[in-house]
């Protein structure tokens, strides 16, 4: 049982023990145990991107074999990200209240089970509710990934680490495709349609990771701001040792730790002072990067198919241009603590605009996978920078919970997203599709140019 009525140095007047904690992780040479947790909670990102954007490949696949109409192909794609609507909103207020870990060992347990179920689904109604509660375990894997590395990483190196864990979860996407167009191709391995493998291979594939996951501590700087400094020091205490012994130095002196207020901090802090300004910051840019970022990504294979090309050549032009996300997230890696966070979100942004462009007005199979592959690349420097910002300019104590429902309005817009993007693909073509998400990214990039405060190589307590 943890000693929380323990004296700690702060009740004998010495610096809050959130700080004390926090320039102890932040001092912290890099070392293997760092990069353990980040391998292991980057495979839990792997199967939440590989469900995300197998939307897209679902709806392409069933459209064919189920003969389904618009709406029906809407609804294969926006059934995920309603249910990630509803998790992202209730699971990450609940890490804030119950802890990182302990949410971390529920939610792909639950996308496993259901999405598992959706493997069995007879029909499509049966498909779009299990599809809704799959998502619904999914809804806060994001933003746990970026909420706990970021609470345990060093600061001289968390977006570096962040962009490595993103890295590895994107090789899903391209996974994902191109399974879809080999399992596709050979129509019914064993007697069960390609579609239903994809879903079995991404339900038994997140199954295991809850197991890995259950080794990884509680976020020390959760526990000090939650009361539990005694608990929260120990933990620090038993990284460090792991840290000297991997590293085989002595560590750096602990700085002194800056005497701030600490205290749990309600919801309501999102509306009040500096906070209401980020917040409004970061809505706008969940809904608007939404369009550009995971519009092209859940669409490709559709829009492909109505630019002529048939159901398996779609797929395998979308699995290469999708090769480009785990190569811009690597790419990322020695940008993101090079330049200023919000610099490199405008940057990519504008890239992602200009590609999309090009995409849409692409007709050559060989300017389709160009186009599409330097949009990816951008894409993802782009993800993995905002990924990273938006972990810095929230408080400890309302971190998961004002990231969760800020991405939940992202999971919304694509609920509503194939509804309007496939309606305006049908009546006007795929350039004035694209012409349109240009032109909300350059809003974006203006949303973050006026409202967004600086991040890069700054304590989290002091952003």
């Amino acid at each position: 049982m943890t000693d929380t009525a323990s004296p700690t140095p702060e009740r004998r007047g010495g610096p809050p023990v959130g700080h004390r904690v926090a320039a102890r992780l932040d001092r912290l040479p890099p070392s293997r145990w760092h990069r353990r947790i980040t391998l292991v909670v980057g495979i839990g990102a792997f199967f939440d991107l590989y469900e995300i954007f197998l939307g897209g490949v679902l709806a392409a696949v069933l459209a064919e074999q189920w003969d389904l109409g618009h709406t029906a192909k809407s609804g294969v794609i926006a059934a995920g990200f309603l249910g990630m609507f509803v998790g992202a909103n209730v699971l990450s207020v609940l890490a804030d209240r119950w802890g990182r870990r302990r949410l971390f060992l529920v939610n792909l347990g639950l996308y496993a089970a259901f999405s598992l179920g959706c493997a069995f689904a007879p029909d499509l109604r049966w498909l779009l509710v299990l599809r809704f509660l799959s998502g619904l375990g999914l809804g806060a894997e994001l933003v746990l990934v970026d909420t706990y590395l970021a609470e345990l990483l060093p600061r001289a190196v968390r977006g570096r680490y962040l962009a490595r864990a993103y890295t590895l979860g994107f090789v899903g996407v391209p996974v994902a495709a191109l399974l879809g167009a080999r399992l596709v191709a050979a129509h019914q391995p064993l007697g069960i349609e390609g579609w239903r493998w994809l879903l079995a291979a991404g339900a038994l594939g997140a199954a295991f990771v809850p197991l890995m996951r259950r080794r990884l501590p509680e976020s020390p700087r959760w526990l000090a701001v939650h009361g539990r400094g005694a608990e929260a020091e120990r933990i620090v205490t038993g990284i460090e040792e792991r840290v000297a012994r991997e590293t085989g130095t002595s560590l750096p002196s602990v700085p002194e730790a800056e005497t701030l207020p600490e205290r749990r901090v309600p919801l309501g802090e999102m509306f009040r002072g500096d906070q209401r300004r980020r917040t409004v910051m970061w809505w706008i840019f969940q809904v608007l990067q939404t369009v550009g970022y995971y519009g092209f990504a859940s669409l490709a294979p559709v829009v492909l198919v109505a630019k002529g090309h048939t159901v398996t050549e779609s797929l395998l032009y979308a699995a290469l241009s999708f090769c480009g996300y785990p190569i811009g997230s690597a790419l990322s890696i020695p940008l993101i603590d090079r330049f200023e966070r919000r610099s490199l979100i405008i940057a990519s942004a504008l890239g992602i605009a200009g590609c999309g462009l090009a995409f849409g007005f692409a007709s050559a199979p060989w300017a389709v996978v160009a186009f599409g592959f330097a949009l990816t690349v951008c894409s993802n420097v782009f993800s993995n920078a905002f990924h990273v910002y938006q972990t810095e300019i929230f408080p400890t104590g309302l971190r998961s919970s004002a990231i969760g429902i800020a991405y939940s309005l992202s999971r919304l817009t694509s609920v509503v997203l194939p509804f309007v993007a496939l309606g305006a693909l049908t009546a006007l073509g795929p350039a004035a599709v694209f012409t349109g998400s240009a032109g909300l990214m350059l809003l974006l990039c203006l949303d973050v140019a006026l409202l967004g405060p600086r991040s890069t190589g700054r304590s989290l307590e002091r952003i």
